[in-house]
């Protein structure tokens, strides 16, 4: 059995709009999450919040910048629930745990229940990032993937995979198929935040970065096919038996 964190950001969720919550694109991942489950996967995801709440420098000038995490934390737990709605209407079976104790709408971060809850097939959606201020959403899925012994971190985004710069900016761009946590380090590629690969590289967590705009790329990456750009060090396994 394949156990496996996805990460989606908040912008994601957007969708076209760009803003907010795009139930449409929301549907379509349960749907390709749905999909998934039925190859022996265990799965559980970290949303970001980015499409509701991003507490920028203009923010922290009328308030304290930790007040501004929690407010993008808070904005998690909205993705968390709207994603929990759209998987179950489809006969998904979840739980959201929040770090940030909401007992009236989710459950805390329990590791050893998120654990259980996988076992019994059940999507675990993580959200309140890690419950402090001044980490990101990457690092929470770092945290929670290495906590629940996933064996592949996925993040879910708007390009194939890591490139050597901004393809839409720049197109004589590299992708590149396989990274080292170093490589990634060294070059500045922006892959996760260094405290999320530094993590996944003490902990020899591979990272696979894909885009989940293509049709049945989440299925296809949550099932162990080939996709996107991997990060991982030279002596690190993807496969797993089922």
């Amino acid at each position: 059995m394949r156990r496996v964190l996805l990460k989606i950001s908040g912008e994601a969720l957007a969708g076209e709009q760009g803003h907010g919550i795009h139930f449409p694109t929301l549907e379509k991942v349960s749907h390709e999450i749905a999909a998934a489950l039925k190859h022996n996967v265990q799965l559980a995801i970290v949303v970001g919040g980015g499409n509701i709440w991003r507490g920028g420098s203009s923010v922290v000038s009328y308030i304290e910048e930790p007040t501004a995490h929690y407010m993008g934390m808070l904005a998690t737990v909205l993705n968390a629930l709207a994603f929990q709605g759209a998987m179950e209407r489809i006969g998904v079976f979840t739980r959201v745990q929040t770090a940030i104790h909401m007992e009236q709408v989710a459950e805390p971060y329990i590791r050893r229940r998120a654990v259980r809850h996988i076992e019994k097939g059940r999507v675990v959606i993580f959200a309140g990032g890690t419950g402090n201020p001044f980490f990101t959403t990457d690092t929470a899925a770092a945290l929670r993937a290495i906590e629940i012994e996933a064996d592949v971190l996925y993040k879910a985004t708007k390009v194939d995979g890591v490139y050597s710069a901004d393809p839409v900016i720049d197109r004589t761009a590299q992708r590149f198929e396989e990274l080292t946590y170093k490589e990634v380090l060294h070059r500045g590629l922006r892959v996760m935040d260094s405290t999320a690969i530094t993590l996944c590289e003490e902990n020899h967590l591979p990272i696979v970065v894909f885009n989940m705009n293509q049709p049945g790329a989440i299925t296809k990456a949550l099932i162990g096919e080939p996709i996107g750009t991997v990060v991982r060090d030279s002596s690190t396994s993807m496969v797993k038996e089922c």
